[in-house]
């Protein structure tokens, strides 16, 4: 390195790393006094190595994001005007990426959010450097506000990572939830704040269905559909559902194998009634088991996979387990406002309407909050939970609260909070929805979760005593129509006297009513 000084701050770099090493490799032995307890001291560095170097890396991550930036400023800056642009680029790129030993893809995607970072997002820069959040939330906020304008890049950025600012996002901050998670929150905020319509945005993707088939290794292959959410969502649960069904003693098959079975044989079974199954799985599935619309998909040339006809351009609506929540003026058709489709995130107030019109099973009008957005308080005295209240948590949580777990909650168990039998009640606020898994570990082991409320599911506590938060829904307050338009007075006429037509709940009442008629 020409840079004394850079070539001195990596030595120190690499001496600290060294230290750190050290403790991990030395701790436990002679190092510690006869009085203190070296399983417990060495678990604890290691907790807190693994924080500290957490941080680093994000810390060094937003180094490398600046650095690149700069290097690519300056060779810009010292071209010779006449230089083609794309062979500029091309160069730079090329320079990145052998610098930091990736392909020429990696390094092009590195350096577009580099560029996004230091341009348009200060303080997701600002978090990545300070060490608060890590390099894959800083892409989750670099993929989620390429398509707004600079305002909604701001309005973004801030509602996440400046508590200061009007209606920041509550709960678990950004930095400690995995970034998965914060794509979900972050894209869940992107939909309802997009100054594009989400109608007009969904309109466009769903010209963009489609099937892939990817072959893979060891005679298996990859195969994914692009579809709309609902139809999605409808067709995972139901094909959990089904697996869940298949379950028991004598059952030697996963959960995820039954649910791939299941999935096959209800798109490959001759008919309504079962019949010839290639796959390894359960060799009848009749209408009443299988998917929703999928049971006898017609194969071109082979009119007996078809025998009632069926047109797949033309999906039913699902009627498997869907659970969405619709903002009262949207339902009437008041508003747009987006809703919530438990699994996936904001939908179109129109296939919300749809799903309504159409009779979704599990389709549940909840009463919000008009001041929060969030679901109000139920309780019961007895200690088995009412179905309305297993659906309350499933608002309320909208996943395993387990930090990092996205586990749907469809699929979680309610749990006492405080034990039944320790003088715990069945309320929504000493209930938790935990996925099997952290189910079982909490009872178990030595976690345990911290008390929740009404609209926030609980927290947790490692066997090392450190707490950590829960992801819980950003509930936002619901859109108000704009007032209605007064009509003019006619000539001579009484104010209290003047017909305006039916309230806009009368319309839509008669309107819903008819469709779920």
């Amino acid at each position: 390195m020409i840079n004394p000084a850079v070539a001195q701050a990596f030595a120190d770099i690499t001496a600290a790393v060294s230290v750190l090493t050290g403790v991990v490799n030395e701790h436990g032995s002679d190092a510690l006094s006869p009085e203190s307890d070296p399983v417990r001291g060495l678990s604890e560095d290691c907790l807190d190595i693994l924080t500290g170097a957490a941080a680093a890396d994000a810390q060094m991550a937003g180094l490398k994001a600046l650095t690149a930036v700069t290097y690519a400023d300056t060779v810009h800056a010292a071209v010779p005007p006449d230089e083609p642009l794309q062979a500029q680029e091309m160069a730079v790129t090329a320079e990145v990426g052998c610098a930091l030993t990736i392909g020429d893809r990696a390094a092009s995607s590195f350096l577009a959010v580099s560029h996004a970072l230091t341009n348009t997002l200060p303080l997701t820069l600002a978090a990545l450097q300070s060490g608060t959040i890590s390099w894959q939330h800083a892409r989750v906020m670099a993929d989620e506000a390429a398509t707004l304008d600079r305002a909604g890049a701001a309005a973004l950025e801030a509602h996440f990572l400046d508590p200061d600012a009007p209606g920041a996002a509550g709960g678990c901050p950004a930095g400690e939830m995995p970034a998965s998670r914060f794509r979900h929150r972050a894209r869940t905020w992107r939909e309802r704040h997009h100054s594009e319509s989400i109608e007009k945005r969904h309109a466009t993707g769903v010209l963009d269905r489609r099937v892939e088939y990817v072959p893979d290794q060891d005679g298996m292959a990859w195969l994914s559909a692009y579809l709309p959410g609902d139809q999605a969502v409808a067709i995972w649960n139901r094909t959990t559902a089904i697996a869940r069904g298949l379950q028991g003693p004598h059952e030697s098959r996963t959960l995820t194998q039954l649910r791939a079975d299941a999935f096959a044989t209800a798109l490959l079974a001759r008919g309504n009634q079962g019949g010839t199954n290639r796959t390894s799985g359960p060799d009848r599935l009749s209408a009443a088991d299988g998917l929703s619309g999928c049971d006898g998909l017609s194969v071109e040339g082979d009119e007996d996979m078809n025998p009632a006809g069926y047109d797949p351009g033309q999906v039913p609506p699902p009627r498997a387990q869907v659970l969405v929540t619709v903002p009262v003026f949207s339902l009437l058709g008041a508003t747009e406002e987006p809703a919530m489709l438990d699994g996936y995130g904001p939908i179109p107030a129109s296939m919300a309407r749809d799903l309504v019109a159409d009779g979704a099973d599990s389709f549940h009008r909840v009463l919000v909050d008009p001041r929060d957005g969030a679901p109000l308080e139920i309780g019961r005295t007895s200690y088995r939970l009412t179905k309305a209240m297993r659906q309350w948590l499933r608002l309320r949580d909208g996943k395993c609260p387990f930090p990092g777990c996205s586990n749907n909650s469809l699929d979680n168990e309610a749990d006492h909070l405080l034990a039944w039998a320790k003088g715990g009640t069945t309320g929504i606020a000493n209930l938790g929805q935990p996925c099997p898994k952290h189910h079982r570990l909490r009872h178990t082991s030595a976690w345990r979760p911290t008390p929740a409320t009404k609209n926030e599911p609980p927290g947790w506590i490692s066997p090392s005593g450190r707490r950590y938060t829960s992801e819980h829904q950003d509930w936002e307050p619901p859109h108000w129509p704009a007032p209605a338009r007064q009509q003019e007075r006619p000539p001579g006429g009484c104010p209290d006297l003047v017909h305006t037509g039916r309230s806009l709940g009368e319309d839509g009442l008669e309107h819903a009513l008819h469709a779920l008629a």
